[in-house]
């Protein structure tokens, strides 16, 4: 087999290096060309790139030269595109060891219009899931227990596990070229990163893309090496590692930012079964009639629906969150606020009185819009709590998300 494997990488050369030597050792009989995007690093990437690829000449990079990052969204795709050679890939992090055997597993199962994604093994940083294996073999290269991890790997484990296979999907995941280019790869709207896998996963199982995670195939992950945090993990006396609460500033703000955009995007917040299988439910044209609005309510509501008609004392508070809200998207935030006296165009509307808001019923009805309108399934009008639906249209809009290159509608244009 011929594979590309797809590596950003921005500040973290020691996990580089660590990950780049596990594949040269654990690759097999496969050609495994190693594809990195230096993203603008000052720890000497840039030059440890150049000598590796004199040394071998199936590793290939590229470097951001800065001084903007452009983060994995963008750089994922520029090595697919323009630098990997081969018609199968795989996005592979830095902080992953690639265990021996794992492109075996691939092999057996990357068929057509699949992705497969390897098991992860990981030390105790997050909670536990039934799509991962919590084994501590060290949180560090310099501390990393390979024949430890080896020895486990090859007897208490191998054995259950050499015919398992789930339908989760995250990283590593390998996949053919053309299903990734199909659909136009990442969405630029979350770029430098952040929710970006969560929407290309939703855009490949809607495009017929069958996922399998095999648990013969795996990696150990040290999880969490880029720049979510501003430091390594540090253990506590009992052996424990500790990542809650650790995120820098720059993440949080962007991961806020990137999961706004999801919702005015889907519809909803990110979904996913046990095993990371994405769960879509339907999106639909949806406007809001919000009386009594103000900016704060303006700023919670506004991604929840394709258009908000509101009553604002201040109209100049809605000119300041516009203003303020389109740095931060793609969407065009003024086309999709209006007062409350325009026409409105959507499929579906629903009226409430923003005074009565309360967290409960944010939280059980506009968090959950696409389903409660699914169950309904009919056309019509009913109440809900606070809220008065008008269903004119059950239309949904999902499968016009599919690609990123197409134009999809962020809201109804008004005459």
């Amino acid at each position: 087999m011929k594979i590309s494997l797809i590596q950003p990488s921005r500040n973290n050369l020691k996990y580089l290096k660590w990950s780049y030597d596990s594949i040269r050792k654990n690759q097999g009989d496969h050609e495994v060309e190693i594809c990195v995007a230096d993203d603008f690093s000052d720890d000497g990437t840039w030059e440890w790139c150049v000598k590796t690829e004199e040394k071998d000449s199936n590793f290939k990079w590229i470097r951001n030269m800065g001084p903007t990052r452009l983060g994995h969204t963008i750089l994922y795709d520029r090595l697919v595109n323009e630098v990997a050679s081969y018609d199968l890939c795989m996005i592979f992090h830095a902080d992953m060891y690639l265990c021996p055997g794992a492109l075996d597993a691939i092999e057996k199962h990357l068929k057509e219009k699949t992705i497969v994604s390897l098991t992860r093994i990981e030390p105790p940083l997050h909670p536990d899931g039934p799509e991962k294996i919590l084994q501590d073999f060290g949180i560090e290269p310099e501390e990393f227990e390979e024949e430890k991890l080896l020895e486990w790997f090859t007897s208490d484990y191998e054995y259950e596990n050499v015919t398992k296979t789930t339908k989760g999907i995250f990283a590593p995941w390998a996949f053919w070229k053309k299903d990734f280019q199909e659909i136009g790869g990442h969405d630029t709207l979350y770029a430098p990163q952040s929710k970006e896998d969560s929407d290309i996963f939703n855009r490949f199982q809607l495009n017929g893309v069958k996922f399998i995670q095999t648990w013969e195939g795996c990696v150990y992950h040290m999880t969490c090496r880029g720049s979510r945090f501003a430091d390594g993990a540090t253990r506590n006396p009992s052996g424990q590692a500790f990542m809650k609460n650790r995120e820098t500033d720059e993440w949080l703000e962007q991961n806020q930012k990137a999961t706004r955009n999801f919702i005015r995007k889907w519809g909803h917040m990110v979904k996913h079964d046990q095993h990371m299988k994405p769960i879509i439910p339907p999106k639909y044209d949806i406007g809001f009639i919000v009386h009594n609005c103000n900016k704060q309510l303006l700023h919670l509501l506004e991604p929840w629906c394709s258009n908000i008609y509101i009553t604002m004392r201040d109209p100049l508070e809605v000119q300041g969150y516009i203003i303020e809200e389109q740095e931060n998207t793609k969407f065009d935030i003024l086309k999709r606020i209006h007062p409350i006296t325009e026409e409105k165009y959507n499929d579906i509307l629903i009226e409430f009185d923003a005074n009565q808001l309360s967290d409960n019923n944010f939280n059980n009805i506009i968090c959950n819009l696409s389903e409660i309108i699914k169950t309904t399934n009919e056309e019509g009008e009913f109440e809900l709590d606070i809220f008065n639906f008008k269903i004119k249209k059950l239309k949904t809009y999902e499968r016009e998300l599919i690609n990123t290159k197409k134009k999809y509608k962020h809201y109804k244009e008004i005459a």
